[in-house]
């Protein structure tokens, strides 16, 4: 029997994809907000499509923020998008 692959949704374009292909933006339980690419990392997980256009959305609408419950830093959506970019260069 195979395996049911986990779903997440995106914050940007709202489409629900497979987990592995998304970005993991977690709050860890001490408030500290960084990117889990295994998906492992504890605390509250938030996705994004590796897509710049899904990244400026969530960015737009602060889904992130609004998602994790904190101020995301400014570092860190410069993170995604350099990966994204890179991602679909």
């Amino acid at each position: 029997m195979q395996k049911k692959t986990p779903m997440r949704q995106c914050l940007g374009c709202r489409e629900m994809k497979a987990k592995k292909e998304l970005i993991r933006v977690v709050r860890s339980p001490e408030g500290a907000v960084s990117l889990d690419f295994k998906g492992k990392s504890p605390g509250r997980g938030a996705y994004v499509c590796p897509r710049p256009e899904c990244l400026k959305k969530a960015v737009k609408s602060k889904a992130l923020e609004r998602a994790l419950e904190v101020k995301i830093p400014e570092e860190l959506y410069l993170t995604m998008q350099e990966r994204s970019e890179a991602d679909h260069a």
